[in-house]
């Protein structure tokens, strides 16, 4: 009998997931599968909202940014009966595997899946904020820093003009990642992030941009990226306690989703791309994880090499920025 297989893309949009759509559903039909997907995430799954996947249905996608499947949270997913409901649903419709594209939440629903249902359970890492173990990029990562780059650029133009004083505030949910690749990348003056910072330590981080803003007359602006929900009251009071408490006159952007959109990069198609072929080799036998088929995995892809990781071992570690270029950035490029 045909082998069943679904995918969905579950939380927040990322750059590159039409690609593993694509590469999914073209490596499945050609190894004899029928291909399914569900709408809106686990909603789509719980409401039997899904769509049989053709090659024609996944023509020119790959250039697109967010995901023809389209996207959701599902507070459905975080009760017991609501992941009842969506085992249900994957029994009704006898789909031998899902395979899951999304981040940390993502895959916590595989986890609970896989107490009720006896399927094969892959995950594929999609999240702009690269904080999955597993693998070295995420999908969505590299087209991330790429927009937040160029448009942090441009704003280093205006901030040279009026010799001024710029805090831009990037995502990354609960990591530095974003926020260390593109304040080395734009050449910024200061880096706030999780790996520097912490709420007890915000007196005496505020008293260094201070010291290190007055010596801006160096280079006539003074950029500072910050990770998003790091600062308390958020950059909004960052930027007044500088202009109130310290007397620098200075403006704030908050990039926001802008980071999510956009046609995705190359190195984003190509590993979106590979992920997606290689959770279909998985399918196939063509790769053999060292798991039982019933335990949730993920599909990364570290130093250049595809490997298999559980589920479990990837929400259970984390994955810091280097503490290394952490050091040298502080030691050597920040200014001090």
């Amino acid at each position: 009998m045909t082998k069943r297989i679904a995918v969905l893309t579950s939380g927040g949009d990322a750059p590159g997931m039409n690609s593993a759509i694509r590469a999914i559903t073209l490596s499945a039909l050609r190894s004899g599968f029928q291909c399914f997907g569900f709408f809106h995430g686990y909603n789509g799954l719980i409401n039997q909202e899904y769509t049989e996947l053709s090659a024609i249905s996944v023509t020119d996608i790959t250039q697109l940014g967010g995901t023809i499947l389209k996207s959701a949270r599902c507070p459905a997913m975080l009760e017991p009966s609501g992941v009842l409901q969506a085992a249900n649903a994957l029994r009704k419709l006898h789909i031998d595997v899902l395979i899951v594209i999304g981040g940390d939440g993502s895959f916590r629903g595989m986890q609970a899946l896989a107490a009720h249902w006896q399927g094969q359970l892959i995950g594929i890492p999609g999240t702009i904020d690269n904080d999955l173990s597993g693998c070295d990029n995420t999908i969505g990562f590299s087209t991330a820093i790429n927009t937040a780059t160029s448009a942090i650029d441009k704003i280093r133009d205006t901030a040279n003009a009026f010799e001024r004083v710029f805090i831009t505030e990037v995502m990354g949910r609960h990591n530095g990642h974003i926020a260390y690749h593109v304040g080395i990348a734009t050449g910024a003056e200061a880096i706030i992030s999780f790996e520097n910072c912490t709420v007890e330590n915000t007196s005496q981080v505020l008293a260094h941009l201070k010291n290190a803003i007055e010596q801006q007359h160096q280079h006539g602006s003074f950029l500072i990226i910050l990770a998003e929900n790091l600062w308390p009251g958020g950059a909004q009071a960052l930027k007044t306690e500088l202009n109130s408490n310290a007397d620098i006159n200075c403006a704030l952007c908050v990039l926001g989703h802008i980071q999510r959109g956009g046609a995705p990069s190359v190195e984003d198609r190509m590993l979106a791309t590979e992920l997606g072929v290689a959770a279909v080799e998985v399918i196939n036998g063509s790769i053999k994880p060292n798991t039982d088929i019933t335990t949730p995995i993920m599909v990364g892809k570290i130093h250049g090499v595809i490997v298999i990781t559980k589920v479990e071992k990837v929400l259970n570690m984390d994955k810091p920025v280097s503490q290394e270029w952490v050091q040298r950035y502080q030691h050597y490029l920040a200014e001090q």
